[in-house]
C-alpha cells in the first residue's frame, strides 16, 4: 500500500501562531495530510517562530528594511517561500498585504485566514472593529473565514469556508477574541483538509 500523498505548505505569520499551532498539531496527529515544510514571519520577535522551531519546523524571519520598496521585499519574499517548494501558501495571521509580486509566483495557491464574514471588517483590527459595531446596534454576529488570494484586494477572494461567531450582550472584547481565535483553529485545519482531500 503506497502512502497517502502529503501536501507540503508554508506558512506566513507575524505573530503568535496560534493558527499555526494548529495546523502543525493537527499535521502531526493526521487529521491534516500535509506537512508545514517552512514557517516565515515579518516580525523577528514574533513567538510563532519559537512554535515552528519546537516542532522542528525550519523558521524564517523575514521583516522589510525600510528602504526596500514593497514589491521588491514581495519578489524576495516569494524566492524565499518558492525555495520550499510548497504545494499552498497559507497566511495564518500575516500582517502585510501582498503585491502580485508574490502573489504571482504561486496562482492560485495562497490561502487566507481572517477574523470577519465576507465584506465585513477588512483589513486590521477586524474583531475589535466587530465588537464596537455589535456594541452599536449595527450587528448581531460576527465570523471568521478562508478564502483565496488571488490578487492585491484586501481579504476579498473567493470563499473556501466561513463560520458565523455570535457576539453575547455579556462580551468583553477578550471574550470575543477568544471564541473567534477557536473558529479560526478549527475553521483553518477543516478547510485545508476539505481541500487537499479534493485534489
Amino acid at each position: 500500500m503506497s502512502p497517502q500523498p502529503t501536501a507540503r505548505l508554508a506558512v506566513l505569520i507575524s505573530g503568535n501562531g496560534s493558527n499555526l499551532q494548529a495546523i502543525l498539531d493537527a499535521c502531526a496527529a493526521g487529521r491534516l495530510p500535509a506537512e508545514v515544510t517552512a514557517v516565515f514571519s515579518n516580525r523577528s520577535d514574533a513567538y510563532g517562530l519559537e512554535r515552528a522551531r519546537q516542532a522542528g519546523v525550519p523558521a524564517i524571519a523575514c521583516p522589510k528594511p525600510r528602504e526596500i520598496e514593497r514589491r521588491a521585499y514581495d519578489t524576495a519574499l516569494a524566492a524565499q517561500v518558492g525555495s520550499y517548494h510548497p504545494d499552498w501558501v497559507v497566511l495564518a495571521g500575516w500582517m502585510r498585504i501582498l503585491t502580485s509580486s508574490f502573489l504571482d509566483a504561486f496562482p492560485g495557491r495562497v490561502i487566507n485566514l481572517h477574523p470577519a464574514l465576507p465584506g465585513a471588517f477588512p483589513g486590521t483590527d477586524a474583531i475589535a472593529r466587530a465588537y464596537a459595531a455589535y456594541q452599536s446596534g449595527d450587528i448581531l454576529h460576527t465570523g471568521v473565514m478562508v478564502h483565496l488570494v488571488p490578487d492585491e484586494g484586501v481579504d476579498s477572494g473567493p470563499i473556501l469556508g466561513q463560520e458565523i461567531v455570535p457576539i453575547l450582550p455579556t462580551d468583553t472584547l477578550a471574550d470575543l477574541e477568544a471564541r473567534i481565535h477557536a473558529v479560526e483553529h478549527r475553521l483553518l485545519v477543516d478547510t485545508l483538509a476539505k481541500i487537499l482531500s479534493e485534489e
